[in-house]
């Protein structure tokens, strides 16, 4: 069989098998020798027209090149980038069995990786490979389709030295070869290397061929010919049983293309008609089998298997694509020429009584239907011209065939009919509309669905037309997320849900995950919670892996803003396992996960490089937003060990990115790290105003308090704080309490400050979160002493904080341990000294011949800056830190 039921679904394991070298095949040692020596760069490149002998040049070559080789042999159907890189992996898990599971998985899957993520991820896989190796892509003119040669481009640029390329092809494929042969790192093969001497010539037609030709007969034929293999090898099948040799090559002339309907007209005319009515109605099958023929041929006189045999052993341009013989192909070229010969024959008067094509496409199609190959019995259905079974096919039964990676000649083959054909079956627009959007052609969607909507009769008729209301529901809920429109996702998804039928878990899943997309935005956790922990059990148990990961992450996100850090982590790590290698903005969103998880409990180390993996794996895609987070999480990471320069830079590149691909909605982060990273510089105007523009009430009140009016910060936060609790956002309550904890002590209610410290080392204690008390530096210090002083229960979780901070809980801290978070100004710093040395406001003033409203303000970023409200408790504060 061809297919190979241990690999993923729809894999042909036909298209891997490397043909044996032909036993009769003339021996061609110096184009070994060739290739061989062309192992120490990236690519061999052997480009010749049809039948000059390249695919079997390469079998006989990888028989003895000393390094592991997966093939591949390509097809018009491997257009797609996604299908590509799927029978890419799958040819190179033959010889690297682990390599790849999770990322051919995923480009499987309804929701495919971008092409450019797939090849990065696969290029780092590539290179882990345990031995140097070969990978040779057969046919690769068959393609002739951008995206997979940007592809193929990308994989080459950055091909590690474990593995070498080699191509065959009719025609140059658009890959710098210019370069790569001023580099060394070019070896070429072309008609004029592949075309046989007239030494090979002798040795092809007399032992091959089994002929007995004079040595001036094969010179004549092989000028002729001009080497084409070929034309040798068709010219020789002629002159079987002629009795006049001579003539015959005297009279043989013209182009390829004419010497090869000539002759395999001539050819045909030899054989029985039973054989040759096998040939002209299997000539449509790209693959071949004994049943497969059977069922297509119905030639009662040459049964399928037997025939197939013979035919082999005829030297007929048979391709054997497996070591049973059970599976074979036809020589490309000699394929063609029986099509049309079919077409001629099936058009002609008297050619009644040959098969349909039409018909023979059908039958292959039920033959591929009943083996359990749908994407293969669709492609044959489509050829058919059969709406009908074409669009069951799809269907899939329950999960259609583009949710399982045939996006492109779904698309391709909807796009041909005419638009009376889909208004007869309404289902194929809203397929039509499916399949658009899981390419990113959104805009066109929406004309799709009306136009189903309207050759709809009857939506409340059957089951069947109320899932397809669900349906065109479900497509209008993802193009209003796309565009974040929280009202108009709901209400699609409760209407999807409403009509789609029950058994229709792979829309039904999608939809309840984008309604938890919803309720997050709408700021409404608890309900985008239950919605994602449905979808992806759901999505689990229909199989629908990427929805799973997707419906996690989404998980895993609300669990970590409730502060559930521990389930939060268990979530993101799951999502890592689900995806295996999988790149692409969910294992970025993963790692960014754990990366603000472990930045929660102060192990910045972790941060890091969590937050690293993130960002490197969303800068292998194009159009996603996930490089910000990371951003913003790295330059968190440069702010808490210190380096704020670091940190500004961070942040200067993330708004860089953002104004440059236009992600204007990640501004208010951006600004409320800035924020941070100003008042650390000293920079309060600069502070206050972002966050003014902004209408960010934390950072407002962080700038107050900085400025010395703890007053004004606690009018700004107890509102807030109202707010969030009425939502119940835990992270933003928590937040909210430290903030005014600092604020009320700031203002001289230490007793209020320190029963809310208490409250808020309540609620962060249970998921161990450090760094949100940590990040608010000195001030924060100095009150969790004053809580442990105070006599309280001691508890674990304030050990673990004042061992953050550098402080023991019994001992004194030292000056070393307490550095300001925000520096003093070198007028700050003099002013400073003056206070220290007792002298009043208006003497400081006269002595600096500044003014006294001077004085009075750079006073309060002094006290704002050592979280203090008072002159004496600067003094203290300015001795305890030793700045003085």
């Amino acid at each position: 069989m061809a297919y190979n039921r241990s690999m993923p679904t729809s894999i042909l394991a036909t298209k891997l098998f490397i043909p044996p070298p032909r036993p009769s095949a003339v021996p061609r040692p110096r184009l070994l020798t060739h290739l061989s020596a062309g192992l120490h760069g990236k690519l061999t490149l052997i480009s010749a027209p049809a039948g000059f002998g390249k695919t079997t040049l390469l079998s006989a070559w990888v028989a003895g090149c000393g390094r592991p080789v997966a093939w591949l042999s390509l097809d018009t159907a491997d257009a797609d980038p996604s299908r590509f890189l799927v029978y890419l992996i799958a040819a190179l898990q033959t010889v690297a069995p682990a390599l790849g599971d999770g990322l051919l998985a995923a480009l499987q899957s309804s929701q495919p990786p971008q092409p450019d993520a797939a090849a990065a991820a696969l290029v780092n896989m590539i290179a882990a490979m345990p031995h140097d190796s070969v990978l040779v892509l057969d046919d690769y003119h068959a393609i002739a389709a951008q995206p997979v040669d940007r592809t193929l481009r990308f994989l080459l640029e950055h091909l590690p030295p474990a593995l070498h390329l080699v191509i065959a092809t009719r025609q140059d494929p658009p890959l710098p070869l210019a370069r790569l042969r001023a580099r060394g790192q070019l070896t070429e093969l072309r008609a004029a290397d592949l075309r046989f001497t007239p030494a090979e010539a002798a040795g092809f037609l007399n032992q091959s061929m089994g002929l007995d030709l004079s040595a001036e007969a094969i010179s004549a034929l092989e000028r002729r010919t001009e080497g084409w293999i070929a034309g040798l090898q068709l010219a020789a099948l002629s002159m079987r049983g002629s009795s006049d040799t001579g003539g015959f090559i005297r009279s043989f002339t013209g182009s390829h293309r004419f010497v090869m309907d000539y002759l395999v007209e001539e050819v045909l005319h030899q054989l029985p008609e039973h054989v040759q009515a096998f040939l002209l109605r299997t000539a449509i099958l790209g693959r071949l089998c004994g049943p497969l023929c059977d069922a297509v041929a119905r030639v009662p006189a040459a049964p399928g298997q037997e025939t197939l045999a013979w035919l082999e052993r005829a030297n007929l341009f048979l391709v054997p694509l497996d070591d049973e013989r059970r599976w074979y192909r036809y020589h490309h070229l000699f394929a063609d020429l029986l099509r049309q010969q079919l077409r001629q024959r099936a058009a002609a008067p008297q050619g009644g009584a040959e098969a349909d094509e039409a018909e023979l496409h059908a039958r292959a199609s039920a033959w591929y239907e009943d083996t359990g190959l749908e994407l293969e019995a669709f492609r044959h259905a489509a050829a058919a011209n059969d709406v009908a079974r074409a669009a069951r096919l799809i269907a899939g039964g329950g999960m259609p065939l583009h949710f399982r990676g045939a996006v492109a000649p779904v698309l391709g083959w909807l796009a041909s009919l005419p638009q009376r054909t889909l208004d007869a079956h309404p289902a194929l627009w809203v397929t039509y509309a499916s399949a658009l959007s899981m390419t990113g052609q959104v805009d066109s969607v929406e004309a799709k669905l009306q136009a189903a909507e309207a050759a709809l009769p009857d939506p409340e008729a059957d089951d069947t037309a109320r899932n397809l209301v669900g349906h065109i529901a479900a497509l209008r809920a993802f193009l209003a997320a796309t565009q974040n429109q929280v009202e108009p996702i709901i209400a699609q998804s409760r209407r999807a849900l409403e009509y789609l039928h029950p058994d229709n878990l792979a829309v039904r899943t999608a939809t309840i995950w984008k309604l938890g997309i919803a309720y997050r935005l709408q700021g409404d956790r608890a309900a985008a919670a239950r919605s994602f922990r449905e979808a992806a059990a759901l999505s689990q148990e229909s199989g629908n892996t990427l929805i799973a990961i997707w419906a996690s992450i989404g998980l895993g996100q609300v669990q970590e803003l409730d502060l559930q850090l521990h389930l939060a982590g268990e979530t993101y790590r799951r999502v890592l396992d689900l995806g295996g290698d999988l790149p692409g903005p969910a294992a970025s969103d993963a790692h960014l996960g754990l990366a603000r998880i472990s930045y929660h409990w102060g192990d910045l180390d972790a941060a890091e490089r969590h937050g690293c993996q993130g960002r490197d794996l969303a800068r292998q895609m194009e159009s996603i937003d996930t490089s910000l987070p990371a951003m913003l999480l790295l330059a968190r990471v440069h702010l808490a060990r210190g380096d704020v320069g670091g940190a500004a830079a961070r942040l200067a590149e993330a708004e860089q990115f953002m104004r440059r691909n236009d992600f204007l909605s990640w501004a208010p982060e951006i600004a409320e790290a800035r924020v941070l990273t100003l008042l650390r510089q000293g920079d309060h105007a600069a502070a206050a105003a972002l966050a003014q523009t902004y209408d960010l009430p934390q950072s407002q009140a962080r700038v107050l308090l900085a400025q010395g009016d703890p007053a004004a910060a606690l009018a700004t936060l107890e509102p807030w704080r109202d707010h969030v609790e009425a939502r119940g956002w835990a992270d933003e309550r928590l937040r909210a309490m430290v903030l005014q904890a600092l604020a009320l002590h700031a203002h001289g209610d230490g007793a209020g400050a320190l029963g809310l410290l208490g409250e808020a080392l309540a609620l962060a204690e249970p998921d161990g979160c450090v760094r949100l008390f940590v990040d608010e530096g000195p001030p924060m210090t100095l009150l969790l002493r004053r809580l442990k002083d105070g006599g309280g229960m001691m508890g674990e979780h304030l050990h673990r904080l004042l061992r953050a901070f550098g402080a023991q809980h019994d001992a004194p801290a030292s000056p070393a341990a307490h550095p300001l978070i925000e520096p003093l100004s070198e007028r700050e710093r003099e002013i400073l000294g003056l206070i220290v040395a007792g002298l009043a406001n208006q003497q400081i003033a006269d002595q600096l011949t500044i003014s006294l409203n001077t004085v009075l303000y750079h006073t309060k970023n002094i006290y704002g800056k050592l979280g203090v409200n008072r002159r004496p408790l600067a003094i203290a504060r300015a001795r305890e830190l030793n700045l003085m």
